[in-house]
């Protein structure tokens, strides 16, 4: 029997912790999609305890604690924090098989030197030696601790981006890079639509009144964006895209609906889905960009907890609609005009990995290395089965080499872990197809795949 998460956890093969060991474990982390919040990069932010750090805004844990019949109170709610750290140390050790079991145990390794089984019994004296070491810590030392060379932040078009030129201003040594989350623009049915697009013209200087104005707001942000370093643009499609698409003029009369206040029909909403994405599109092709599609998510399922808690906070689910004809429409259309930019693909849905791995191959034009990307396992596929699962769909479909690797997706500073969750699974699959005789053991080849997927990749694909 093994020892629970030795230096070895997860690596199967000889060749596997010589991948591991030897190459990817040390490589800078470039995390091109996540939702650290500038400020508190920009402002150094500290925590007061573990808790602040760990549980909040995490929708991951906060899952995790409901399945296990923790009061709402002792999650979101008014406990206090020792109560609330204490509640989840009680629930974790049900959670055999979930991937936060092992992401928090590589949390409390790697960020603070602890050795400890996270249970109820140890939970008092993990609160008090966590938080000891956490008192000398803050947003910057997070981020150097993780060796994190290159963080790509969320950022809305509207934003001025102060924090980020604070940021690139100071003397931190991670490249901290905004990237365009053109969400607030694209969900057209929301009731704020009509206010941020106010906004909107506002930091613009573009009076929007028609669709063609909105287009013409959103590229001027584009370039103010690039400005700042942003090279990645990144899109919910939370939508089936339509397989045919409306005219000029007929989406000019939906848009000019919504701005009387009408609400509009899913295929409505979808057609203009369709319409923001492919006359953005050329604008990033135009700057090199990469056009990020994250599909498949159903959120906000639970209505009550979405007026009493708000959004991203544990109850998305992962979506059943068709996307693959009218994703096809969208790329094909730009392929057509010329203007596809570098584009990936991300898929909540599993069963989807097949239709999307094949589909980016439709799209390669020989300009660069999987210029269409098949995204890694992300969200509700973000764990061993999943990773190990769009590795093999990648290997079959398209070429391995060529895949730019993992991203956190996530709002906290303590989620980089997960980076070595993922090399090590990397490791273990690339070692069992070297120990099965299906690839030969070439260390210079090996390393090569390794060294790319970890970081190389995504340097040279993100132009960063």
């Amino acid at each position: 029997m093994k020892s629970f998460m030795d230096q070895d956890f997860l690596l199967d093969t000889g060749v596997a912790q010589q991948l591991y060991h030897d190459i990817a474990a040390d490589l800078p982390i470039i995390d091109y999609h996540s939702h650290l919040p500038p400020d508190e990069i920009a402002n150094r932010k500290s925590w007061r305890n573990m808790t602040e750090l760990w549980l909040g805004g995490d929708h991951y844990k906060w899952r995790l604690m409901r399945s296990a019949g923790i009061d709402e109170s002792l999650i979101t709610g008014d406990a206090d924090d020792e109560a609330k750290f204490n509640a989840f140390c009680s629930a974790l050790p049900q959670a055999i098989g979930n991937p936060i079991y092992h992401w928090s145990h590589l949390e409390l390794r790697r960020i603070f030197g602890i050795d400890t089984i996270i249970n109820a019994k140890n939970a008092p004296q993990l609160w008090s030696d966590i938080n000891a070491k956490l008192a000398q810590m803050d947003s910057w030392s997070m981020l150097k601790q993780a060796n994190v060379e290159i963080a790509c932040t969320t950022d809305d078009p509207a934003d001025d981006l102060l924090d980020h030129q604070r940021i690139a201003n100071s003397s931190l040594t991670t490249r901290v890079l905004p990237a365009f989350r053109p969400d607030k623009a694209m969900r057209i049915n929301d009731a704020g639509f009509i206010d941020y697009l106010a906004k909107l013209s506002q930091c613009s200087g573009v009076e929007i009144q028609s669709f063609k104005q909105l287009i013409l707001a959103l590229a001027q942000r584009i370039e103010f964006f690039h400005l700042q370093g942003a090279r990645i643009s990144d899109h919910a499609v939370d939508l089936a895209l339509p397989p045919q698409t409306m005219s000029d003029a007929e989406l000019e009369v939906v848009f000019q609906q919504r701005l009387a206040g009408q609400l509009l029909s899913p295929a409505a909403q979808s057609q203009y889905l369709f319409a923001i994405l492919s006359q953005l599109a050329p604008h990033y092709a135009a700057h090199q960009w990469t056009m990020c599609l994250h599909i498949g998510a159903q959120r906000n399922n639970n209505q009550r907890q979405l007026i009493r808690l708000g959004a991203d906070t544990g109850y998305d689910a992962i979506s059943g609609m068709d996307v693959s004809l009218g994703l096809a429409h969208l790329l094909d259309t730009l392929d057509a005009q010329q203007c596809l930019p570098k584009t990936m693909l991300f898929c909540l849905n599993p069963n989807l990995n097949e239709v999307l791995s094949t589909l980016m191959g439709c799209y390669q034009d020989g300009s660069i290395a999987g210029k269409v990307q098949f995204g890694p396992a992300w969200w509700f596929n973000d764990h061993k089965e999943g990773n190990l699962q769009q590795f093999i769909t990648l290997a079959n479909h398209g070429v391995f080499g060529a895949f730019v690797g993992m991203v956190t997706d996530s709002r906290s500073f303590a989620s980089y872990p997960r980076h070595d969750y993922f090399r090590r699974l990397l490791c273990r699959q690339v070692g069992a197809w070297v120990e099965s005789g299906e690839y030969p053991h070439d260390e210079a080849a090996l390393s090569q795949i390794i060294r790319g997927v970890c970081y190389d990749n995504a340097k040279k694909y993100f132009s960063l």
